[in-house]
Protein backbone atom coordinates (compact mmCIF):
# COMPACT_ATOMS: atom_id res chain seq x y z
CA UNK A 1 0.00 0.00 0.00
CA UNK A 2 0.78 3.64 -1.17
CA UNK A 3 0.47 6.49 1.47
CA UNK A 4 0.91 10.38 2.27
CA UNK A 5 0.88 12.32 5.07
CA UNK A 6 -0.49 16.00 4.89
CA UNK A 7 -0.28 18.30 7.93
CA UNK A 8 -1.54 21.54 9.05
CA UNK A 9 1.76 23.12 9.27
CA UNK A 10 1.90 23.75 13.10
CA UNK A 11 4.64 22.04 15.32
CA UNK A 12 2.30 19.38 16.91
CA UNK A 13 0.88 18.10 13.39
CA UNK A 14 4.02 18.11 11.60
CA UNK A 15 5.88 16.35 14.52
CA UNK A 16 2.69 13.71 14.36
CA UNK A 17 3.16 13.42 10.49
CA UNK A 18 6.65 12.44 10.87
CA UNK A 19 5.98 9.71 13.26
CA UNK A 20 2.82 8.20 10.68
CA UNK A 21 5.95 8.11 7.76
CA UNK A 22 8.50 6.27 10.29
CA UNK A 23 5.83 3.74 12.00
CA UNK A 24 4.08 3.00 8.15
CA UNK A 25 7.82 3.38 6.94
CA UNK A 26 8.37 0.63 9.49
CA UNK A 27 5.58 -1.62 8.45
CA UNK A 28 7.26 -1.62 4.30
CA UNK A 29 4.27 0.93 3.38
CA UNK A 30 5.08 3.09 1.03
CA UNK A 31 5.37 6.82 0.33
CA UNK A 32 4.22 8.11 -2.15
CA UNK A 33 2.86 11.52 -2.50
CA UNK A 34 2.06 11.20 -6.06
CA UNK A 35 -0.47 8.32 -6.27
CA UNK A 36 -1.12 7.61 -2.68
CA UNK A 37 -3.63 4.60 -2.15
CA UNK A 38 -4.35 6.66 1.55
CA UNK A 39 -3.94 9.68 2.82
CA UNK A 40 -3.63 10.54 6.44
CA UNK A 41 -4.95 14.20 7.30
CA UNK A 42 -3.55 15.77 10.26
CA UNK A 43 -4.58 19.00 11.29
CA UNK A 44 -8.22 19.97 10.82
CA UNK A 45 -11.18 19.90 8.40
CA UNK A 46 -8.92 22.43 6.74
CA UNK A 47 -6.24 20.21 6.14
CA UNK A 48 -8.48 17.79 5.03
CA UNK A 49 -9.86 20.07 2.36
CA UNK A 50 -6.40 20.72 1.74
CA UNK A 51 -5.75 17.08 0.51
CA UNK A 52 -8.67 16.66 -1.18
CA UNK A 53 -8.31 19.45 -3.33
CA UNK A 54 -4.46 18.08 -4.22
CA UNK A 55 -5.42 15.09 -4.79
CA UNK A 56 -8.99 15.52 -6.26
CA UNK A 57 -7.96 13.74 -10.12
CA UNK A 58 -7.56 11.04 -7.70
CA UNK A 59 -11.01 10.57 -5.81
CA UNK A 60 -11.42 6.52 -7.21
CA UNK A 61 -8.11 5.34 -6.42
CA UNK A 62 -7.19 7.17 -3.34
CA UNK A 63 -8.88 7.54 0.26
CA UNK A 64 -8.80 9.36 2.86
CA UNK A 65 -8.20 9.25 6.87
CA UNK A 66 -8.10 12.51 9.23
CA UNK A 67 -6.54 12.66 12.63
CA UNK A 68 -7.41 16.07 14.52
CA UNK A 69 -4.94 17.91 16.73
CA UNK A 70 -7.07 20.92 17.39
CA UNK A 71 -11.24 21.57 18.04
CA UNK A 72 -13.50 18.47 16.61
CA UNK A 73 -13.50 17.91 13.36
CA UNK A 74 -16.57 16.33 10.96
CA UNK A 75 -13.80 15.01 8.56
CA UNK A 76 -11.17 13.97 11.50
CA UNK A 77 -11.95 10.81 13.37
CA UNK A 78 -8.94 10.43 15.14
CA UNK A 79 -7.00 12.34 17.99
CA UNK A 80 -2.99 11.78 18.39
CA UNK A 81 -2.90 9.83 21.41
CA UNK A 82 -4.30 7.26 18.88
CA UNK A 83 -1.76 7.67 16.23
CA UNK A 84 -0.19 4.26 17.24
CA UNK A 85 -3.71 2.40 17.03
CA UNK A 86 -4.29 3.94 13.57
CA UNK A 87 -0.94 3.09 12.10
CA UNK A 88 -1.21 -0.51 12.93
CA UNK A 89 -5.17 -0.51 11.95
CA UNK A 90 -3.54 0.92 8.52
CA UNK A 91 -0.80 -1.16 8.25
CA UNK A 92 -3.16 -4.41 9.39
CA UNK A 93 -6.59 -4.08 8.93
CA UNK A 94 -8.71 -3.95 5.94
CA UNK A 95 -10.64 -0.95 5.92
CA UNK A 96 -14.21 0.15 5.19
CA UNK A 97 -14.74 2.66 2.48
CA UNK A 98 -17.11 5.09 2.87
CA UNK A 99 -18.21 7.85 0.75
CA UNK A 100 -19.96 11.51 0.67
CA UNK A 101 -21.63 13.01 -2.26
CA UNK A 102 -19.87 16.04 -3.48
CA UNK A 103 -20.85 19.24 -5.52
CA UNK A 104 -20.12 20.18 -9.37
CA UNK A 105 -19.48 23.65 -10.08
CA UNK A 106 -19.49 24.74 -13.72
CA UNK A 107 -18.81 28.21 -14.67
CA UNK A 108 -19.90 29.24 -18.23
CA UNK A 109 -19.00 32.59 -19.91
CA UNK A 110 -20.12 35.14 -22.55
CA UNK A 111 -16.91 35.24 -24.72
CA UNK A 112 -16.48 31.85 -25.99
CA UNK A 113 -17.45 28.11 -25.23
CA UNK A 114 -15.06 28.49 -22.16
CA UNK A 115 -15.88 26.84 -19.20
CA UNK A 116 -14.62 26.41 -15.36
CA UNK A 117 -15.10 22.98 -13.62
CA UNK A 118 -14.74 22.48 -10.09
CA UNK A 119 -15.30 20.06 -7.66
CA UNK A 120 -16.20 21.40 -4.06
CA UNK A 121 -16.07 19.13 -0.72
CA UNK A 122 -17.96 21.50 1.39
CA UNK A 123 -19.34 24.35 -0.62
CA UNK A 124 -19.57 26.80 -3.49
CA UNK A 125 -20.77 30.55 -2.64
CA UNK A 126 -21.49 33.26 -5.31
CA UNK A 127 -21.39 36.70 -4.29
CA UNK A 128 -21.26 39.98 -6.69
CA UNK A 129 -18.09 42.13 -5.68
CA UNK A 130 -20.32 45.51 -6.19
CA UNK A 131 -23.54 46.20 -5.16
CA UNK A 132 -26.44 42.99 -4.13
CA UNK A 133 -26.36 39.78 -6.04
CA UNK A 134 -29.08 39.74 -8.32
CA UNK A 135 -29.38 36.52 -10.15
CA UNK A 136 -32.34 34.19 -11.76
CA UNK A 137 -31.98 31.08 -9.95
CA UNK A 138 -33.45 28.13 -12.34
CA UNK A 139 -34.06 24.18 -11.05
CA UNK A 140 -34.14 21.57 -13.90
CA UNK A 141 -34.18 24.01 -16.75
CA UNK A 142 -36.95 25.96 -15.33
CA UNK A 143 -36.87 29.36 -13.69
CA UNK A 144 -38.03 29.58 -9.75
CA UNK A 145 -36.86 33.01 -8.82
CA UNK A 146 -34.81 35.87 -9.27
CA UNK A 147 -32.30 36.38 -5.97
CA UNK A 148 -31.43 39.41 -4.64
CA UNK A 149 -29.00 39.78 -1.16
CA UNK A 150 -25.80 39.51 -0.57
CA UNK A 151 -24.89 36.06 -2.04
CA UNK A 152 -25.75 32.13 -2.54
CA UNK A 153 -24.29 29.04 -0.78
CA UNK A 154 -24.82 25.89 -2.91
CA UNK A 155 -23.56 23.07 -0.52
CA UNK A 156 -23.20 19.01 -0.04
CA UNK A 157 -24.41 17.22 2.44
CA UNK A 158 -21.24 17.08 4.40
CA UNK A 159 -20.53 20.96 4.01
CA UNK A 160 -24.31 21.35 5.24
CA UNK A 161 -22.42 21.86 8.80
CA UNK A 162 -20.36 24.83 7.57
CA UNK A 163 -21.56 27.66 6.19
CA UNK A 164 -24.67 26.57 5.28
CA UNK A 165 -25.69 26.07 9.49
CA UNK A 166 -24.60 29.59 9.66
CA UNK A 167 -26.67 30.74 7.34
CA UNK A 168 -30.24 29.09 8.74
CA UNK A 169 -29.65 25.63 6.60
CA UNK A 170 -30.62 22.14 7.12
CA UNK A 171 -28.00 19.49 8.22
CA UNK A 172 -28.19 16.62 5.90
CA UNK A 173 -26.64 13.30 6.71
CA UNK A 174 -24.16 12.61 4.30
CA UNK A 175 -25.85 9.29 2.80
CA UNK A 176 -28.29 11.35 1.05
CA UNK A 177 -27.15 12.32 -2.62
CA UNK A 178 -28.17 16.34 -2.71
CA UNK A 179 -26.87 19.92 -2.64
CA UNK A 180 -28.07 22.62 -0.83
CA UNK A 181 -29.51 26.36 -1.66
CA UNK A 182 -28.56 28.73 1.32
CA UNK A 183 -29.61 32.72 0.82
CA UNK A 184 -27.14 35.31 2.36
CA UNK A 185 -29.31 38.19 3.17
CA UNK A 186 -32.16 37.95 0.78
CA UNK A 187 -33.67 41.23 0.01
CA UNK A 188 -37.86 40.81 0.40
CA UNK A 189 -40.24 43.29 0.36
CA UNK A 190 -43.08 44.59 -2.04
CA UNK A 191 -41.59 44.89 -5.22
CA UNK A 192 -38.63 41.82 -4.64
CA UNK A 193 -39.20 38.20 -3.38
CA UNK A 194 -37.34 34.94 -2.91
CA UNK A 195 -38.77 31.88 -1.28
CA UNK A 196 -36.52 32.55 1.78
CA UNK A 197 -36.15 28.96 3.02
CA UNK A 198 -33.28 26.93 2.01
CA UNK A 199 -33.95 24.73 -0.60
CA UNK A 200 -32.41 20.91 -1.04
CA UNK A 201 -32.13 19.08 -4.30
CA UNK A 202 -31.85 15.39 -5.35
CA UNK A 203 -29.31 14.29 -6.93
CA UNK A 204 -31.44 14.13 -10.89
CA UNK A 205 -31.95 18.31 -10.23
CA UNK A 206 -29.71 21.11 -11.69
CA UNK A 207 -29.26 24.17 -10.15
CA UNK A 208 -28.64 26.99 -12.77
CA UNK A 209 -27.62 30.37 -11.60
CA UNK A 210 -27.40 33.03 -14.53
CA UNK A 211 -26.50 36.50 -13.70
CA UNK A 212 -29.28 39.50 -14.68
CA UNK A 213 -26.88 42.14 -14.67
CA UNK A 214 -23.04 42.27 -16.10
CA UNK A 215 -20.75 42.48 -12.76
CA UNK A 216 -18.32 40.44 -11.62
CA UNK A 217 -18.54 37.83 -9.20
CA UNK A 218 -16.41 36.03 -6.09
CA UNK A 219 -16.94 32.60 -6.19
CA UNK A 220 -15.72 30.57 -3.35
CA UNK A 221 -14.64 26.72 -3.53
CA UNK A 222 -14.76 25.34 -0.16
CA UNK A 223 -11.43 27.60 0.87
CA UNK A 224 -10.26 28.79 -2.29
CA UNK A 225 -11.96 32.16 -3.61
CA UNK A 226 -11.77 33.20 -7.39
CA UNK A 227 -12.98 36.30 -8.83
CA UNK A 228 -15.11 35.59 -12.47
CA UNK A 229 -15.53 38.23 -15.13
CA UNK A 230 -17.91 37.85 -18.08
CA UNK A 231 -19.85 35.03 -16.54
CA UNK A 232 -22.71 33.55 -18.18
CA UNK A 233 -23.82 30.93 -15.73
CA UNK A 234 -22.85 28.84 -12.75
CA UNK A 235 -24.23 25.42 -13.07
CA UNK A 236 -24.17 23.46 -9.58
CA UNK A 237 -25.44 19.73 -9.29
CA UNK A 238 -24.59 16.46 -7.54
CA UNK A 239 -21.05 15.05 -8.56
CA UNK A 240 -20.77 12.13 -10.17
CA UNK A 241 -17.60 11.99 -7.87
CA UNK A 242 -17.74 11.05 -4.42
CA UNK A 243 -14.40 11.32 -1.61
CA UNK A 244 -13.63 7.91 -0.28
CA UNK A 245 -13.30 7.93 3.53
CA UNK A 246 -11.30 4.63 5.35
CA UNK A 247 -12.99 4.11 8.16
CA UNK A 248 -11.46 1.16 10.45
CA UNK A 249 -14.26 1.52 13.02
CA UNK A 250 -17.76 3.44 13.61
CA UNK A 251 -17.88 7.14 13.08
CA UNK A 252 -21.71 8.19 13.59
CA UNK A 253 -21.97 11.26 11.80
CA UNK A 254 -24.96 12.33 14.50
CA UNK A 255 -22.59 12.10 17.25
CA UNK A 256 -20.41 14.22 15.86
CA UNK A 257 -23.15 16.96 15.38
CA UNK A 258 -24.21 16.58 18.89
CA UNK A 259 -20.39 16.92 19.59
CA UNK A 260 -20.08 19.98 17.60
CA UNK A 261 -23.00 21.66 18.56
CA UNK A 262 -24.09 20.39 21.81
CA UNK A 263 -22.40 18.93 24.56
CA UNK A 264 -19.06 20.62 23.54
Amino acid sequence: MKFAVTSKGDQTSNALMQKVKTYLADFELEYDEDKPDIVISIGGDGTLLYAFHRYKNRLSKTAFVGVHTGHLGFYADWVPSEIEKLVIAIAKTPYQIVEYPLLDVTISYINGNREAKYLALNECTVKSIEGSLVMDLEIKGQLFETFRGDGLCISTPSGSTAYNKALGGAILHPSIEAIQIAEMASINNRVFRTVGSPLILPNHHTCMLKPVNDVDFQITIDHLTLLHKDVKSIQCRVATEKIRFARFRPFPFWKRVRDSFITG
